[in-house]
């Protein structure tokens, strides 16, 4: 069964081990075990909802409390802590586009607002309620889940859109084909999630990101049905595409997406290089990326990440004869580590692999086959309860993500990590900061950066600490030149630095749009810009 108050499978735990524990002490102090309130209590805590009765909707309190938040560190705070400020009135579940039309047009008569929720997995503050002076209807997309139709000429493949990673996969895979899409959160998020979010998956590299996946779709709104032609290309004035992508549900519903499908590789694997410093390493990823090799994926660790990945791995005698190993190699203190994923044709994958070790060797990069990328393949989708177990033991992990042309790189990961590292001094607390290139272009590179604290055993403070931390490392972002978000949009988490990126004229034209198709302001107020 799903976590209610933490990520994922309840069945699945991810333990720190001896070693991981003693690490956290060493970076940040003892972490404290905390009490978390029960479900039951926390039920216990919502009003009675405020909505009409109707067949579709489900105003029990189990349901409500089950859609009020995502995954953001604050939806955490609030439900572990009982602070449960809003939620939902009802929640649907509507099995086809006519019913989410109905349920547009009931959440209008009883003057509701609306929350498009696909699989609760943001982490931007994207499905909470942002205004509870009106009821919300939470609509559920999980039971449109099809696979519709399937273009084998043109691969094309059309799902309803609250299909989540993993039965997305399998539908294709029954036919021979991937999507390749595959971000953190892919066991649980869905097609529509991605499209509005503009997610980015961890094999971007060769498959593209959900923009270059997405070729058409539906979109039901409050004006009327939008309907987005697929087409391989065209230059007929705006792309409707592009209205829908990143739109965080301001516009309606997509209930149908049409992407863009690739076969099956015959050949994939994850290789491990490690460099002697971080500078070899960026020039070699960054001559990596404009060589446009077909790799699937590379991703590069900084010193302090592959340090506390090691670490937190567990199997300290292994993780000490590999640093010997590469010391005598000339990796020792500083060294970085990339993660290099071939996927395709055989003729291809081994071509584009050789070729990208040749280059990596050329700058210093060792080479340790691929037991450690096939243990990252492995585990994935399940790095991510790490939270939870990092909870369990009193410490708290919040992330934020950029993207800078190469010249900004470094210096941005300098700026967020120094940001970090002071941002609780005033409690006299630290923070444990690391930072990885996730997803590289020819242009530039995205950089995701990873905090770890110490949790209070107080909401207020645990959630003023965050608020901190947020603050001083958005305002690094900014300072740096980088987007507020390259993968987890915008929410509510980043709406304030948002007008920086896109300056007065754009935000305006985002709201143009937003009233265009939702006149009245009820689809998920709040989120990206001012009702």
């Amino acid at each position: 069964m799903r976590r209610w108050n933490g990520w994922g499978d309840d069945s699945v735990e991810l333990e720190l081990g001896v070693e991981a524990r003693s690490f956290l002490a060493q970076q940040l102090g003892q972490g404290t075990a905390l009490l978390d309130v029960r479900f039951d209590a926390a039920c216990a805590l919502l009003p009675p909802g405020r909505l009409p009765q109707h067949p579709l909707v489900d105003a029990s309190a189990q349901a409500r409390l089950l859609h009020a938040f995502g995954q953001s560190l604050p939806d955490w705070l609030r439900l572990r802590y009982g602070r449960i400020n809003a939620a939902p009135d009802g929640v649907a579940y509507p099995e086809g586009a006519e019913q989410v039309r109905a349920l547009l047009a009931y959440a209008k008569g009883c003057g509701a607002d609306v929350i498009p929720y696909g699989g609760g997995t943001s982490v931007a503050g994207h499905v909470g309620v942002a205004d509870a002076a009106r009821p919300v209807l939470t609509i559920d997309m999980r039971r449109m889940r099809a696979l519709v139709s399937l273009d084998h000429e043109a691969r094309l493949a059309s799902f309803e859109a609250g299909v989540a990673g993993p039965d997305l996969e399998a539908q294709l895979r029954a036919h021979g084909y991937t999507l390749g899409h595959f971000p953190q959160s892919f066991e649980y998020s869905t097609l529509g999630g991605w499209v509005v979010t503009r997610s980015s998956g961890q094999q971007s590299l060769r498959y593209g990101r959900i923009e270059g996946l997405f070729a058409g779709g539906r979109v039901e709104t409050p004006a009327g049905t939008l309907d987005i032609p697929t087409f391989p290309a065209s230059a007929a004035g705006v792309d409707l595409r592009e209205m829908v992508l990143g739109s965080e549900g301001r516009l309606g519903i997509v209930t149908h997406a049409t992407v863009r499908v690739s076969r099956l590789p015959q050949h994939e694997a994850f290789h491990a290089v490690f460099f002697p410093s971080w500078e070899r390493a960026l020039e070699a990823v960054r001559e990596l990326a404009q060589a446009r090799l077909p790799l699937s994926m590379l991703r590069l660790s900084n010193p302090v990440e592959t340090t506390t990945m090691l670490a937190l791995a567990g199997h300290a005698r292994l993780v000490r004869l590999l640093e010997g190993w590469l010391q005598l190699r000339g990796c020792a203190d500083g060294k970085c580590m990339l993660m290099v994923g071939v996927s395709g044709a055989k003729s291809q994958a081994g071509p584009a692999l050789r070729a990208a070790l040749r280059l990596a060797r050329a700058h210093g990069g060792v080479h340790v086959g691929r037991a450690l990328g096939e243990r990252w393949r492995r585990n994935r989708f399940r790095s991510v309860y790490l939270r939870n177990a990092a909870w369990a033991q009193g410490y708290a992990i919040d992330t934020v993500e950029t993207a800078l042309d190469w010249p900004r790189v470094t210096q941005a990961m300098e700026g967020i990590e120094r940001a970090a590292a002071g941002a609780l001094q005033s409690w006299g607390e630290r923070v444990h900061a690391y930072t990885h290139l996730s997803h590289l272009y020819p242009q530039g590179a995205s950089v995701y950066s990873t905090f770890v604290f110490r949790l209070a055993g107080d909401f207020e403070t645990d959630l003023a600490r965050w608020r901190q931390l947020k603050d001083r490392v958005s305002e690094a972002i900014v300072a740096a030149g980088g987007t507020i978000s390259h993968q987890h949009g915008v929410g509510v988490d980043h709406a304030r630095w948002l007008g920086i990126e896109k300056g007065e004229l754009g935000l305006g034209v985002m709201a143009a749009l937003f009233r265009h198709f939702d006149p009245e302001g009820r689809m998920n107020p709040g989120k990206l810009v001012a009702r």
